[in-house]
């Protein structure tokens, strides 16, 4: 075990030298010799040895079919693993198309990890600027659908109930407002599983608190349009929204530029302009890693213009 610790934090520390950038996370670095090291150090220290101390009487027959279980499900928990260290490597670099391929190769598989991973690949692969309507659609559909299955693999998975509450809002877009609505409830649900199965997940904190804001700031004619609709529709508050985003920030301070503008947005929507103020700032400041960290720049300016 000392071993294969090493060799991760080799190959972490040598990764994060090559991208020099603070606090990068990322992981399955380096395949090929971290593949053929970590290999290595299971086989000096797993627990074959040990195992064999206390083994049970076993017939030569038996204890090759069983030794031959043993290698088996060990190779199984490598391959999986080391896919899905080369899966989130590729998340975090952004390289999409390259990730969808990978994970559509496991599009049958049983693992929750592998489906909702892909689930939120082919989102991804759907929202790539050069997507073209008839494609994207299939795509976010496609998603709903290996996500689904993941939550049948697995239901008492975060990730997959998480990513089913994103996708299902996704899908609602192609339904209409009746379906649109009728999904919030599903989602929320979701979104709350998320939070009670992995309570430092901000991620999921962040969208609840989304839920929320935009339920409570919802125009008082479509809240008419939704009563029509539905005998008690969807509602919250900007305080219930404030919570989940604060909640977030405390989990991972700092994790995301959406959660500060909404914290601004959330505070100038309560009447309290100057903690409104502090995080637009702190949204406009935000480092600008991504095409969302630029938008959520923007719309920072625009919002801290029209308050000074």
């Amino acid at each position: 075990m000392a071993g294969t610790v090493l060799i991760r934090c080799m190959s972490r520390t040598l990764l994060s030298a090559a991208h020099g950038a603070k606090g990068f996370r990322t992981r399955g670095t380096t395949r090929f010799y971290w593949t053929t090291f970590r290999r290595t150090a299971i086989a000096l220290t797993s627990g074959r040895a040990a195992f064999l101390v206390g083994l049970p009487t076993l017939s030569c027959l038996g204890y090759e079919a069983y030794h031959r279980v043993q290698s088996s499900a060990v190779v199984h928990a490598l391959e999986k693993e080391e896919v899905l260290e080369q899966a989130d490597y590729l998340y975090s670099c952004a390289e999409t198309e390259k990730l969808y391929q990978l994970l559509l190769q496991y599009k049958d598989s049983d693992e929750a990890e592998f489906l909702w991973r892909l689930a939120r690949a082919s989102r991804d692969m759907a929202l790539m600027p050069d997507m073209e309507d008839k494609q994207k659609k299939e795509l976010m559909f496609e998603g709903f659908e290996y996500v689904k299955k993941a939550l049948e693999k697995d239901e008492k998975c975060s990730a997959a109930h998480k990513w089913y509450a994103i996708c299902l809002s996704d899908v609602g877009d192609y339904l209409g407002v009746k379906g649109k609505i009728g999904n919030a409830y599903i989602i929320r649900d979701h979104l709350e599983k998320a939070i009670e199965l992995n309570p430092k997940d901000a991620t999921s904190l962040h969208i609840l608190g989304y839920w929320c804001f935009a339920f409570a700031e919802l125009p008082w004619y479509q809240r008419k349009v939704a009563a029509v609709i539905f005998s008690s529709p969807p509602v919250s508050t900007y305080e219930e929204a404030l919570q989940f985003f604060q909640k977030a920030e405390e989990v991972d301070p700092n994790f995301y530029s959406k959660n500060l503008l909404m914290l601004g947005k959330t505070y100038l929507s309560m009447k309290e302009k100057e903690k409104g103020l502090l995080f637009l700032t702190r949204a406009k400041e935000y480092p600008a890693h991504t095409l969302e960290d630029k938008e959520v720049h923007k719309e920072a300016v625009e919002l801290l213009k029209k308050l000074v």
